[in-house]
Order: structure tokens, then C-alpha cells, then sequence
């Protein structure tokens, strides 16, 4: 486009030119150059020149306009190009967490077979018959007065007690969960501790099995929080909301309620629901008084009243 404009440019100087040679012409033709002719020519070179600077004024604009676009634009290809690639790394390690579990499972799972396997009950011996003594002669035979020699039974052995088979205790479930929660692998943690509930739900472990729950979503939304993205917080920590909430309602007797009370009061300080957290925490200092979190809950309470 600056290309074109130029060779417009050029049009107009060419123009101013042959003007002049013009004058120049009939000054030889007349032999006489009148100040008007000056002026004229002048008032052409000056016209020239204007156009010429407008001209490139505009080629100045419309690049500048060209080269924005053009940034813009591959900074917005940028930035997707970025977030399908984010998507895609986050994807993968996910796969490869499960293949890793996978592999795991499949090895517990041939150990408990190889057990299955060695473990045969032993073979009952066989009972002795009745044998009689033979004497010295041929035909010499045991006194009817002693008895023969009966070897006395073996009493059958009593297998051992087999082990369970079963392809997981709930420990194992539950402690595999708990690990991935401690690498931060907040959706394997979430669906091993929700599988962990649907196997055994009156387990002694399944109140601390909710409350992990809870916990998960609290930190995948202090994640989005850190990663500007506000709408997938609050999001993440309506569901820790509702899953700490299972802990007191499903589990009222479990450790972790007051655990469970105090951080779905933060969660809701983080929702912007100052008036539910206080009625949650009141309720952890009035029914909780010995407990460890009762001390945070009183300084909280303090905070939000005085606000």
C-alpha cells in the first residue's frame, strides 16, 4: 500500500514538473515570464507537496492500523494456542496419573492371585491298618494274650485360615485417595474417596473420607483463585460448601466435624456469605468447646463482628 501511495506522490511532483516545463516552454515561445506565471507555478508546487504529505500521512495511518491488527490478532491465536495447550499437558498428566494407578491395582491384583494359587490345603494322612508282631519261627504267631499293635490315628490337619481375597481392603482405597490428595491430584482424590463412601459407607474411615472431599474442592478453588479465574473458584468452593456439610449431616459423631465446620465457614468468608459463616462457626464454639479449631472459630467471629 505504501508502494502505491508513492507512485501516487510521484504523479503529483511529475505533474508540478511538467507544468513548469510548460511555463519554461512559452517563456522560450514568448521570451517573456510574467510574475503571474511565478505565482502560478508557486501555488502548483505548493499544492503538490500538501497532497504529498497528506498522502503519506494516510500510508503512515493505515500501516500503523495494519501492524495493530495484525498484533492482535496473532496475540489472540497466542493466547488460545496457549490455553489448548494447557489443556492438553493437564489432560496428559492426568493420564498418566490413572495408567500409574492402573499399573498399581494390576499389580496388587496379581500378588493376591499368586497367593490364591500357593495356598492348598495339606493332604490328610492316611491311617496306619493293624499290624500283628510275627515271631521268630514261621509258624510261630503273637500270644493271644497281648494284643496287636495298632498304630493310633492321625488326626486330620487343620488348614490354615486363608487370607481375603478381595481385591482391596478399604484402608488400601482409602490410603491410595489420601495420596493422590497429597500430590495434589485433586480429581483422583475426589473419585477415590467417593468410590471409598459408595463401597463402605458405615466404615469408621468414611467421615474423614467426606471430609477430604470437601477439602479437594477447597483446594482446587484456591487454585483457580491464584489463576485470576473467579468463576471456577466460586464454583469449586460451593461444591467444598456442600461436601463439608455431608461431614456433620451423614457423620455427626466423626473427628473431623469440626474440622468440617470451620472450613466451610472460610469457604463461605470466600463466597462473600459473612452471615453463614458466623451461624457456622457460632454453632463449631457452641457444640465443639474443647476442640482444636474452637479457638480459630472464636478469633474468626471476632474479625467478621467487627467488620
Amino acid at each position: 500500500m505504501r508502494e502505491v501511495l508513492s507512485a501516487a506522490v510521484l504523479l503529483l511532483l511529475l505533474g508540478a514538473v511538467l507544468s513548469l516545463a510548460g511555463c519554461a516552454e512559452m517563456h522560450e515561445a514568448t521570451g517573456l515570464a510574467t510574475q503571474q506565471d511565478v505565482f502560478q507555478i508557486r501555488q502548483d508546487m505548493a499544492a503538490a507537496q500538501q497532497a504529498a504529505q497528506r498522502a503519506k500521512s494516510e500510508v503512515e495511518s493505515l500501516s500503523t492500523q495494519i501492524e495493530r491488527r495484525v498484533r492482535d490478532q496473532t496475540g489472540a491465536n497466542e493466547r488460545q494456542v496457549a490455553a489448548l495447550t494447557k489443556q492438553v499437558d493437564s489432560l496428559t498428566d492426568t493420564l498418566t496419573t490413572l495408567s500409574a494407578r492402573m499399573e498399581e491395582l494390576g499389580a496388587r491384583l496379581d500378588t493376591v492371585g499368586r497367593q490364591m494359587r500357593t495356598i492348598t490345603p495339606p493332604a490328610t494322612a492316611p491311617r496306619a491298618p493293624g499290624t500283628v508282631t510275627p515271631g521268630p519261627g514261621p509258624s510261630s504267631q503273637t500270644p493271644s494274650s497281648t494284643p496287636p499293635m495298632i498304630a493310633a490315628p492321625v488326626p486330620p490337619a487343620v488348614p490354615p485360615s486363608r487370607p481375603t481375597t478381595g481385591s482391596l481392603q478399604p484402608q488400601d482405597i482409602y490410603q491410595a485417595s489420601y495420596i493422590d490428595f497429597s500430590k495434589g491430584s485433586y480429581s483422583l482424590a475426589i473419585a477415590g474417596f467417593r468410590e471409598f463412601l459408595r463401597r463402605y459407607p458405615d466404615h469408621e474411615l468414611a467421615g474423614s473420607a467426606q471430609y477430604w472431599i470437601g477439602e479437594a474442592y477447597l483446594s482446587v478453588a484456591r487454585g483457580f483463585t491464584d489463576a485470576s479465574q473467579g468463576d471456577k473458584a466460586s464454583e469449586s468452593l460451593e461444591l467444598a460448601v456442600q461436601e463439608f456439610k455431608k461431614v456433620l449431616a451423614n457423620y455427626p459423631r466423626a473427628d473431623k466435624v469440626p474440622t468440617a465446620l470451620y472450613k466451610e465457614a472460610l469457604a463461605l468468608i470466600d463466597l462473600k456469605q459473612p452471615a453463614l459463616a458466623q451461624a457456622r462457626l457460632q454453632y463449631l464454639v457452641d457444640n465443639f468447646p474443647r476442640a482444636e479449631e474452637t479457638s480459630l472459630a472464636r478469633e474468626r467471629l471476632a474479625s467478621l463482628r467487627g467488620r
